[in-house]
């Protein structure tokens, strides 16, 4: 198997939201503009590399019976560091995301590439996966976020591109459904 293969699988064949359909939570409601949804992929990309490389380094010494709160205060972690680094840096966009930045503690995709691959796997590997899987949930939350800003209010990353107003309900919750159904629906007959 190609040594790189795990920097990919994330983004198309094992992709965390259109495959394997995970993470819905902040995929839903974080992504009423593609600027919230590429702020929350790549957020959750960095906690991905950064856990999955500490997790491959310390699987060995942590005891079975503590493995998974272990994990959680790795994962803790790194969520503190990008909810820091974000509120000092992007206030605006830390702003919009409120919540679901300290959630992504609780995210399965960051607890399940913990368990399923960085535990069993050397830090290269788990590094590449980290990416990968980070890079898909990305691609995932920006297009969808995307598809909602320009159907909803004719804009692409705050830019208005058409006048007047959009589609409303892409924006509101039932828009998130309506979006993200179709795209699952495209990217399987993609991929058939």
């Amino acid at each position: 198997m190609n040594k790189f293969y795990n920097l990919t699988k994330g983004i198309l064949k094992e992709n965390p939201i259109f495959v394997i359909v995970l993470g819905m939570c902040p995929t839903l409601a974080t992504t009423s503009s593609a600027m919230n949804g590429l702020g929350m992929g790549l957020a959750t990309t960095f906690v991905l590399l950064g856990s999955n490389v500490v997790i491959s380094l310390l699987a060995r010494l942590i005891p079975d019976k503590v493995r998974i709160p272990a994990y959680i205060v790795i994962i803790a972690t790194f969520v503190t560091i990008v909810d820091l680094v974000m509120q000092a840096y992007t206030q605006t966009l830390y702003e919009k995301l409120g919540i679901f930045i300290p959630l992504i503690v609780v995210n399965c995709i960051v607890l399940g590439r913990a368990e399923a691959f960085a535990n069993k796997n050397n830090v290269f590997q788990s590094a590449l996966d980290g990416i990968g899987m980070g890079l898909g949930f990305t691609f995932a939350l920006a297009l969808l976020g995307t598809v909602r800003e320009v159907l909803g209010s004719g804009s692409i990353f705050d830019h208005k591109f058409i006048s007047g107003d959009g589609i409303i309900v892409f924006i509101l919750a039932p828009g998130a459904f309506i979006a993200l159904a179709y795209l699952i629906a495209l990217f399987n007959r993609i991929k058939k």
